[in-house]
């Protein structure tokens, strides 16, 4: 190929990144929300650590130009300064960062918030999942609105793979119910529709809240008792998970305690709500495994 047809070439290259970078987006997000941009969105704010995470899974990381506080995973999305958390964020900063998108989860978020990023006339995509199978369709309308399918499409494929093989090992596990701690006074737990109770049935296990529908409802020690669970794990942050579970020890009316299946589970990453959240579930199986009855 002569130097000027490869000149050529560049510039056709160059020119057609930039066509598509100014070319319109037409996306629907996780809650069924239509959303129409005049060309790709090069800067995004993003309200919440899992919808941080899965916009850098999806290849849109270097388009973050705001984070919560939270957002570790992954490492380089600690370098981005925060708007704020998921409770509120300092609205002037949102306005002068001039965000071509802001991306919520509408769940757990502060939805006063939300709202008032609306009020603002900014588009707001809302990002949310509630178990591990929905994880890879949200990638992948994530790199639609980006423009970063083919990174999307990479990330989907190998969290199918990682949660294929993942269900297939406790597939026949034998069944187990837990306790899932994650506050100590009073006791937080998690119900069923919240992505830890997907983490349990991963492993072969059950919610003993799981009929609960809050996300995170108080229990007391009475329910407990009531329900028995096999075991009891305590999803602590890091140094508090064994002061939470001595606070068990003197119930040894409960199966958990007399069976020594207090567990404790300080990785983070299992309440990120974001891909390495099953990582860390692959962590907990075995832990759960490593105490359960031999058949």
């Amino acid at each position: 190929m002569t130097l000027l047809a490869l000149r050529t070439a560049a510039l056709c290259g160059v020119a057609a990144i930039a066509a598509t970078a100014h070319a319109a987006v037409s996306v629907t997000d996780d809650r069924g929300h239509s959303i129409r941009l005049p060309h790709l969105p090069q800067r995004i704010v993003s309200l919440a650590p899992g919808a941080t995470e899965m916009l850098f899974a999806a290849g849109a990381g270097d388009r973050v130009v705001a984070p919560v506080e939270y957002s570790d995973d992954p490492p380089q999305a600690r370098l981005v300064p925060r708007i704020g958390d998921a409770a509120a964020i300092d609205t002037e900063r949102l306005v002068a960062l001039h965000a071509d998108i802001v991306v919520v989860w509408p769940k757990g978020g502060n939805p006063a918030q939300i709202a008032a990023v609306e009020r603002l006339g900014l588009p707001v995509y809302r990002e949310q999942v509630d178990a591990f199978s929905e994880f890879p369709a949200s990638l992948r309308r994530l790199g639609a609105l980006a423009g970063t399918a083919a990174a999307a499409e990479a990330s989907a494929r190998a969290l199918e793979q990682e949660l294929a093989t993942l269900t297939q090992r406790y597939a026949h596990a034998a069944p187990v119910t837990v306790l899932l701690q994650i506050w100590d006074r009073p006791i937080y737990t998690v119900g069923g529709t919240q992505l830890m109770s997907d983490s349990l049935r991963l492993c072969g296990a059950r919610n003993v809240f799981g009929d609960l529908k809050e996300a995170a409802p108080v229990v007391d020690i009475e329910a407990v008792i009531a329900r028995d669970p096999d075991m009891i794990v305590a999803a602590a942050p890091p140094g508090a998970a064994a002061a939470w579970l001595s606070e068990w020890k003197p119930f040894a009316i409960l199966r958990a305690v007399r069976g020594e299946r207090l567990i404790p589970f300080e990785d983070q990453r299992l309440t990120g709500l974001g891909p390495s959240a099953l990582t860390a579930t692959a962590a907990l199986c075995q832990l759960i495994e490593s105490k359960r009855a031999p058949q």
